[in-house]
């Protein structure tokens, strides 16, 4: 079924978001954001292996660090019937070799499904993508992520910014 722009944001599950990401490098971060996923019981633990795997492959490709601090990582991932997505806050930002090379504090984490399906329109997840970019251009919706204080408030914000 597929989803209206507006709801985008409810792809966005607070049990796999983070305000407090801990690790030091992308590649550790990477790891953190799959162990959120998985713990929050949006991933097994068959998926969330090959998603970590991809997602690595995907930033030695090339990073997804977009600039003005956000990163969003995305893949697509075999055996997965429906997109997972998650955002997390770095408070302080790490180095995720963005295009304006300014540290990263902003994590939008997308994984969809290698192949159309019941639960996947690849036309909606591209909708999806340019939501989350328009999302990151927007400097309130920036300021305020960064100074949430709990994934609730955070996904409230998404919420809010639904018609963006």
């Amino acid at each position: 079924m597929p989803t209206r722009t507006p709801d985008f944001w409810k792809l966005f599950d607070p049990k796999g978001c983070s305000v407090r990401l801990k690790s030091a490098n992308k590649e550790d971060t990477l790891a953190e954001l799959i162990k959120n996923l998985r713990s929050g019981g949006l991933l097994d633990e068959a998926t969330a292996e090959r998603a970590h795997s991809a997602l690595l492959e995907r930033e030695k490709a090339a990073s997804t660090g977009i600039g003005k601090g956000i990163a969003i990582p995305h893949v697509k991932v075999q055996g997965l019937e429906s997109a997972v997505a998650s955002l997390s806050i770095h408070p302080t930002g790490l180095d995720w070799q963005a295009l304006d090379r300014e540290p990263v504090q902003i994590v939008f984490t997308v994984l969809r499904p290698d192949q159309a399906g019941e639960s996947h329109d690849p036309e909606q997840h591209i909708e999806m993508m340019r939501w989350v970019a328009r999302l990151a251009q927007d400097v309130d919706f920036r300021n305020f992520a960064v100074r949430v204080k709990n994934k609730k408030e955070l996904v409230s914000l998404l919420k809010e910014k639904a018609g963006l």
